[in-house]
């Protein structure tokens, strides 16, 4: 069941926003995200939290230093996500840029699993590196990071994941969410966190003097991956984050982001002067992110290191086959899992947990995301691991903080789960197969302690309705212009219309034209071919629709209620 519900806003917040020369369409959804001061929306790099705030990050950065001057091997130890990977690139360019000797390394998800292991340091051993980097990863790896002690090598931990009850022994931790750590953005992805390490780097490497008579490397030119990261990992897009979110978008639209990321707007078709966050999540977010879920991450990381276009893009088009390919396999095993649900009732239970032996094991993050789209319930999908195990990947609804939802479950019953790690939102884990429905219960039993039944009703918030004068084009063009996504969403706004025409394009997407009040205008909803009703309360966006050279404003219909 879904219910639509104005976000509210504080009135006299969105005054003092209007005052300050804000429009008010603007100022009151800017107040319903928690703006309030126009100084929060200033994206100059000027207003970055200084890395002297993140724990560590000078010591680190004097560390690093020290193996430059030294010419210490340094081994960049990847997650193979999306974020894993720009937060790799951004430690190899920014590194190389500093002077450092390095490499990376990114274990294959099927064969290794997640984080620094003891099977990955005995690995990356063989290479002789002085240190081991970690970025995106690490904070959880206790015996991995033990393993590396034995073997004489230094471990440097960079990673945003929330720790355990035990840190590793590394040499050095940087992680906003470690304890002790007071800096203000607890939500910087990993490469948001690796490029503050390389920012205190270059401030210890400028009081040494090893910047004299030479020009200084420009960090700037790593935001366009700092934003890729940061939007793709679906961390909350607080102030810092916009910062970094909005100056990385200002370099990929000026045409001067890297080859790798012009490449996979390329061959998605996306002019890289529009890109906004949507590019980034939902455009080249997925094509780099199925290196990982079914190939090797190497792959996507070796198309954002390259400077050469043509192989850039030679490795875009890998990237894009593998990303069809994925959605194939998604959509199998979207309609496997809802044919076992077909006679679900949403009200029998508090969760999902779902196993097929047919299942991929890098694309069941993506089915459990779908699945709790359309079931409003917290959502663990499992497939079957070349070892044998069953690995898990949950998605949350808000009220259940999944990671902790599964410490719960590990501390009342230690034999259930073999390992397990994430965030409010998203997690996975392992156990063995014949404690799935030992554990499908006490998942249950946990969901019910922790949610109540407001919980479990899918709320579609949205900014209310819009008067005349605000179905217009320049509204529709301030609005793609700002930084939406995870924790300061984009606008969406509700209202009555009549369906005057409707059909079906592309095979999935239900063209529409809308009459109301203010006007008639072109609609569209993708991904939905289900006719529309004659009247419909509609939740939309508003968009600028370019074809044949053409600008005209259209809106982007999320849901309706109607008949």
């Amino acid at each position: 069941m879904n219910k639509i519900s104005q976000r509210p806003y504080p009135a006299s917040t969105a005054a003092q926003l209007v005052e300050s020369g804000i429009a008010p369409l603007l100022a009151r959804i800017y107040a319903a995200r928690g703006i309030v001061d126009t100084a929060q929306l200033d994206t100059d790099l000027k207003q970055l939290l200084p890395f002297s705030l993140l724990k560590n990050a000078e010591r680190m950065a004097s560390i690093l230093a020290d193996a430059i001057a030294d010419h210490k091997r340094i081994l960049i130890v990847a997650d193979y996500d999306a974020d894993g990977a720009t937060a790799c690139t951004v430690a190899m360019r920014g590194l190389a840029a500093l002077g450092a000797k390095v490499e990376f390394i990114v274990p294959n998800r099927f064969e290794y699993g997640y984080g620094l292991t003891p099977e990955i340091v005995r690995l990356a051993a063989e290479s002789k590196p002085d240190i081991l980097l970690t970025v995106d990863n690490g904070i959880a790896s206790v015996e991995g990071v033990a393993e590396a002690n034995r073997l004489g090598i230094q471990v440097l931990v960079t990673d945003h994941h929330l720790p355990g009850d035990t840190l590793p022994d590394a040499l050095c931790i940087v992680n906003p969410n470690q304890p002790g750590c007071t800096f203000p953005s607890k939500h910087l992805a990993g490469v948001g966190v690796m490029f503050y390490v390389l920012m205190a780097l270059r401030a210890e490497m400028r009081e040494r003097g090893v910047f004299a008579g030479k020009t200084e490397p420009n960090l700037g030119n790593l935001l366009d991956l700092v934003a890729l990261g940061t939007v793709a990992d679906v961390v909350k897009l607080d102030d810092n984050n916009r910062i970094l979110v909005q100056q990385g978008l200002q370099r990929i639209r000026a045409g001067r982001s890297c080859a790798g990321i012009q490449a996979l707007l390329r061959i998605a078709r996306r002019p890289a002067i529009q890109s906004s966050s949507y590019e980034l999540g939902f455009i080249v977010g997925p094509r780099l992110n199925a290196a990982g879920r079914l190939d090797d991450m190497s792959l996507g990381i070796r198309c954002l290191l390259t400077d050469d276009t043509a192989e850039a893009g030679e490795i875009a088009t890998r990237l894009d086959a593998l990303n069809h390919e994925r959605r194939s396999i998604e959509a199998d095993m979207q309609d496997s899992a809802l044919a076992v649900l077909d006679n679900f009732d949403p009200a029998d239970g508090y969760s999902l947990t779902l196993f097929n032996e047919d299942w991929h094991q890098g694309v069941i993050g993506i089915l459990a995301s779908r699945l709790k789209d359309k079931f409003h319930r917290p959502v663990i999908a499992f497939a079957r691991a070349q070892t044998g195990e069953l690995k898990g990947s949950g998605r949350s609804i808000a009220g259940l903080h999944l990671r902790d939802a599964l410490d719960l479950i590990s501390k009342r019953q230690p034999h259930l789960i073999q390992k397990f790690g994430g965030h409010a939102m998203a997690a996975g884990l392992s156990i063995h197969e014949e404690h799935l429905n030992d554990f499908r219960q006490a998942f249950e039993t946990v969901a019910q302690e922790l949610l109540d039944a407001d919980a479990l009703v899918k709320v579609i918030s949205t900014d209310g309705s819009l008067d005349t004068h605000e179905f217009s084009m320049d509204i529709a063009r301030d609005l793609q212009r700002q930084v939406w996504g995870q924790g300061f969403p984009e606008p969406l706004f509700e209202g009555d219309f009549r369906v005057q025409t409707q059909r079906v394009v592309g095979e999935k997407h239900l063209k529409l034209k809308l009459s109301s009040p203010a006007g008639s205008f072109d609609a569209i909803r993708f991904f939905s071919a289900e006719p529309a009703p004659e009247h419909i309360h509609a939740v939309y966006s508003l968009s600028v629709n370019e074809y044949n050279g053409s600008e005209s404003l259209q809106l982007i219909v999320r849901h309706w209620a109607g008949g």
